[in-house]
């Protein structure tokens, strides 16, 4: 699983209230208006929109390095806390909670600095000395270390408690970032209330914040689902066809009861995880599945435009590591990034983008195994359609060849999430009328210091980050380390406007002892 900045499900809520036509249709919005409109204005110099992963690193950024006070910020999301939809969606697309996710040692968004990394603290909250020499040697004489999801749950839940993330969090649903006549903006959230809404009980009355600057981390708008996917379950049923990302135990539990035939189509590390779980089920489990598995397109070795700069493959997959190589985050390639605009930028991201899940030993070997035994089988083709037919799932193929037809007991889909903007209700107001704008691949256009161009207000700024922005100046934003680079940036640019503190080597220092001895800011 890629490292989503953990926001999948931020649309709108049946009990949201539609705007008064008057703030509808208007770019500017006036305090008047607002105020005769009826409704309640709080001000707040920032806030964060999404309240993933993405709005937590922002947050902690805020407090530790602007030193802002928790009385500054406000964090308005769905979620009761960061990792609610990264864990859910962790744990459905089968990464359990001892698993390891597809991130670097030092990636850390409990940690500003990085330091100690996970590797250096699972050595020594375990006593041993394995995952130093595995980050040593990787990946050449190993496997890239990664770290367990659990302690990536548990250090993220440590430190939103130390920076008081939960009196910033105002639960609800976000409806629309407007700018304000005279500068700032207006982000309308309707409040979050238990129970059904009734006409006793009707929703609450919006509440906008006014603000100086406004953060978006709102990750991805929600699940894709493939033409051939969504017909099949609006014309049979939700049970035969799945997302990876989408609770789907009732699979495995069913292979496990019974000898059954599962497709798994896409080559990435969800289709990865989605394997090796269907392997142990065999392994361990006692299940006789046999698995069928689609590629799109099938890597039969080496591959890359450069002799220098090919990326592996073998046996349908493409293998790296991380979703990028290394130098995105800070070598060669983030500089050249800063450089290239329109075509050529896309020509790099088509270059190092792609699917592609990391290489495993142990998982190479089961695979292995299964082609030999034959219960697994690889294929190449695209689905032209999917029909039910006797409690069995008929996929009708459309290979490089000839057309043929695969009858299975399951599908488990796993080509991703959804990264369209506009199906994202407060990113298609902010193209609409909050001047943004779109960037080479489509998402939101941002500059260096992640401003989304376009939405200037006065002295107000809104910022980006996240799945959102991909397209833009850094690739590798839909990760930990790339919403922390992000986040930075953010900050350093708040300071360069007087708006917050900057961070020095002396006072860095005592603040990773703060963070060291758990001392709550």
């Amino acid at each position: 699983m890629s490292d989503l900045d953990g926001s999948v499900d931020n649309r709108p809520a049946e009990s949201s209230l539609p705007l008064p036509p008057e703030l509808e249709h208007a770019d500017l919005w006036f305090d008047s208006v607002v105020a005769g409109a009826g409704i309640e204005v709080r001000q707040v110099p920032f806030v964060s929109v999404g309240g993933g992963i993405g709005s937590f690193v922002m947050a902690d950024y805020l407090r530790v390095a602007g030193g802002l006070d928790v009385s500054e910020v406000r964090v308005l999301s769905r979620q009761t806390h960061p990792l609610q939809v990264y864990h859910h969606l962790a744990r459905v697309s089968q990464i359990a909670e001892h698993g390891r996710i597809r991130s670097d040692s030092s990636s850390r968004p409990d940690n500003l600095w990085g330091f100690p990394s996970y590797a250096l603290q699972e050595a020594l909250q375990e006593n041993r000395i394995g995952p130093l020499l595995q980050v040593l040697v990787e990946p050449v004489l190993a496997d890239f270390y990664t770290p367990r999801l659990s302690k990536v749950v548990e250090s993220v839940a440590r430190e939103a408690a130390r920076i008081r993330y939960q009196e910033m969090l105002v639960q609800g649903n976000v409806q629309a970032v407007r700018k304000r006549v005279g500068g700032g903006y207006f982000t309308v959230i309707t409040p979050q209330v238990e129970g059904p809404i009734t006409a006793s009980r009707p929703a609450p009355a919006p509440i906008a914040y006014l603000s100086r600057d406004v953060h978006l981390a709102v990750g991805y708008p929600g699940l894709r689902f493939l033409p051939d996917l969504q017909e099949f379950r609006e014309r049979y049923d939700f049970h035969h066809v799945v997302n990876a990302y989408e609770e789907h135990e009732h699979v495995y539990q069913a292979l496990r009861l019974r000898p059954g035939t599962v497709l798994v189509r896409g080559g990435g590390i969800a289709a990865s995880q989605v394997l090796d779980r269907l392997i142990q089920d065999r392994m361990r489990g006692g299940a006789q599945t046999r698995i069928l598995h689609l590629f799109r397109t099938y890597v039969e070795q080496a591959h890359g435009p450069h002799a220098w700069a090919r990326r592996p493959g073998g046996d349908g997959f493409a293998y790296q590591g991380f979703n990028y190589p290394k130098s995105v985050w800070g070598g060669q390639l983030r500089a050249r990034m800063g450089d290239l605009e329109g075509q050529d930028r896309i020509d790099v991201y088509d270059e190092i983008g792609g699917t592609t899940t990391p290489w495993r030993e142990q998982w190479q070997q089961q695979l292995e195994e299964g082609r030999n035994a034959g219960w697994y089988r690889a294929h190449t083709g695209t689905i032209r359609d999917l029909r039910l037919e006797n409690d069995s799932v008929v996929a009708r193929m459309s290979p490089p060849h000839d057309s043929v037809e695969l009858n299975v007991d399951y599908v488990i889909d796993c080509t991703g999430l959804d990264g369209d903007i506009e199906d994202h209700p407060v990113l298609r107001d902010l193209l609409k009328h909050g001047g943004a704008q779109r960037n080479p691949l489509g998402r939101l256009d941002v500059d260096q210091s992640f401003r989304l161009r376009g939405s200037e207000s006065g002295e107000g700024r809104i910022y980006a980050s996240g799945a959102a922005t991909y397209g833009g100046y850094f690739p590798g934003v839909d990760t930990f380390l790339g919403l922390q680079i992000a986040a930075q940036e953010v900050v350093y640019d708040l300071a360069n406007r007087g708006h917050c503190d900057f961070m020095g080597p002396v006072r860095s220092t005592v603040e990773w002892f703060k963070w060291a001895t758990g001392r709550q800011i």
